[in-house]
């Protein structure tokens, strides 16, 4: 689909989710960042500690926290390189 966004969340020893998103969201050094398909190039340092967030079709969300690495945006997507990245762990309440 032109509309979708492929997106790889890689750590140093494996790779831990690959597949099409609506958004990309990350904090980097710079800020925070959201990427959505057609983005401009960009290489940027990742924040640590920080997470990242695949918005999927359909409202799901994969959350991962990650520690160091990059974010690297081209004409193929998106692909977070992170010193490590394990899925976070839901919230066990939330505020309205």
């Amino acid at each position: 689909m032109a509309n979708q966004l492929h997106v790889q969340v890689v750590a140093v020893e494996e790779r831990i989710w690959s597949g099409d998103a609506e958004m990309l969201v990350a904090r980097t050094t710079e800020g925070e960042i959201g990427v959505l398909p057609g983005h401009s190039p960009l290489l940027g340092l990742l924040k640590e500690p920080s997470q990242v967030r695949v918005k999927l079709q359909g409202g799901e969300q994969l959350t991962y926290d990650v520690t160091g690495g990059f974010i690297s945006i081209d004409a193929n997507g998106v692909t977070v390189l992170a010193e490590s990245a394990t899925p976070a762990q839901p919230a066990t309440a939330t505020a309205h």
